[in-house]
């Protein structure tokens, strides 16, 4: 027997309700519920990260030095308003401090709150499936996997630079972040690469080999994972937000799950 979908008793099943403070009609929040929810389904968050939320971001005790991180993240989504303002967030820090929760925790707060479609694509990922498009047995084309890569309005970009830098890797990184810059639209980054500029290589004829080994020892910075002209880009494009943790969130969680 066929079960009767159930009716929204606020606005009976029109999808429109009377405001509260003057006499307009306004979408009822079922429907914004429906649209929130498809929304999300729509964003490619991956299961992993499917619990991550401004508001279980650990931000107290031990995590004292991420409450800057996560108001800034509160402050983003409060502020953020469509064809207003494009600025998006660059997260940077080490492994496990809660970059990804964060850009998650954002864009999953645009689309309820505000019903904004967000898209959620890690990098290494992304540039796979650009390579795979050029397999003739797989018919999807480059175009079809970036497509709704520029046109999204909020795009969170996780693990930026992860990558090693080719010159494929960074013409197709290049196209990514200046199609959604010329278009005006809002990307939210993560990157466990230091905000720097370009490592100098020292010269083979004025270095010594001490220098020369300690180059190659050193962290490599986001200026040599994307190019320094694409680190002003992104400059242009995002407000930077250091996270720095004292401990590494992947490992706590692994470490709960088994108490």
């Amino acid at each position: 027997m066929k079960v009767a979908a159930e009716v929204c008793p606020v606005c009976g099943g029109s999808g429109w309700k009377s405001s509260d403070s003057d006499r307009r009609v306004v979408r009822c929040d079922c429907r914004l519920k429906s649209r929130a929810d498809s929304l999300i389904a729509s964003a490619r968050i991956p299961k992993r990260y499917e619990h991550c939320e401004l508001s279980n971001f650990e931000f107290e005790g031990p995590h004292a030095n991420l409450v800057r991180p996560r108001m800034a993240a509160y402050r983003f989504v409060e502020e953020y308003a469509p064809g207003r303002d494009s600025t998006g967030l660059l997260l940077f820090g080490g492994v496990g401090v809660g970059k990804t929760h964060l850009a998650v925790g954002i864009i999953k707060e645009l689309i309820i709150t505000k019903g904004i479609p967000c898209l959620f694509y890690d990098y290494r990922e992304l540039l796979k499936q650009i390579q795979n498009s050029y397999n003739q047995s797989v018919k999807v084309t480059e175009l079809d996997v970036l497509r709704p890569v520029f046109d999204t309005e909020v795009l969170a970009l996780d693990e930026l630079g992860a990558v090693r830098p080719t010159e494929w890797v960074w013409d197709t990184v290049s196209l990514i972040l200046n199609t959604r810059y010329n278009e005006s639209r809002t990307t939210i980054i993560t990157t466990n690469y230091p905000d720097l500029p370009t490592r100098k290589t020292p010269s083979d004829n004025r270095s010594t080999g001490r220098e020369m080994a300690e180059y190659a020892a050193g962290q490599e910075t986001l200026g040599d994972r994307i190019t320094d002209r694409m680190r002003s880009r992104l400059h242009e494009m995002c407000r930077v937000v250091n996270i720095e943790s004292q401990t590494d969130f992947r490992i706590a969680y692994r470490s709960a799950s088994f108490r």
